[in-house]
C-alpha cells in the first residue's frame, strides 16, 4: 500500500454559492461539469478543489476562523496581478507581496475566513 498525496480538496462554508462565486469572479476558477449534491467542484489541476456544505457535526460558527492550522496554497501565473485585483474589490490582504521560496507569494482571507496564499509569477 501506498499514499500518493492529496487527492481533493473541499472546503466547508456555510453559503457555497456565494463561496463559488467567490472563486469565480476573483481567481477565475472554473466550475467541473459536475459535482456532487450541496457541493461546487472546480476544474483546478493537479488537485480537484471545491467549496460544500458543511459535513454533520462541523459547527462552523463555533471557531474563530475555519482552518486554522491549515496550510492552503493556490498557484497562479501572477501572484502581483493577483493580489492587485483583490486587493481593488476589497478582499482583506493579511500578508502583502513578497518574494519566496515559490516565487511572489501573498496571503488573503476568502470567503467565510479561511486564510490563502496565492503563489506563483
Amino acid at each position: 500500500m501506498t499514499v500518493s498525496g492529496p487527492d481533493f480538496i473541499a472546503l466547508q462554508v456555510r453559503d457555497v454559492e456565494a463561496a463559488a462565486a467567490f472563486y469565480e469572479q476573483h481567481l477565475g476558477l472554473r466550475r467541473a461539469p459536475a459535482s456532487p449534491p450541496h457541493a461546487v467542484v472546480f476544474t483546478t489541476e493537479p488537485v480537484p478543489f471545491a467549496v460544500r456544505e458543511p459535513l454533520p457535526g462541523v459547527d462552523l460558527d463555533a471557531v474563530e476562523r475555519p482552518g486554522l492550522g491549515v496550510a492552503l496554497w493556490f498557484r497562479t501565473t501572477d501572484a502581483q496581478a493577483l493580489h492587485d485585483r483583490l486587493h481593488a474589490a476589497g478582499v482583506p490582504i493579511v500578508k502583502a507581496p513578497e518574494d519566496g521560496p515559490f516565487g511572489r507569494m501573498f496571503t488573503f482571507v476568502g470567503p467565510e475566513g479561511y486564510v490563502i496564499t496565492a503563489h506563483g509569477g
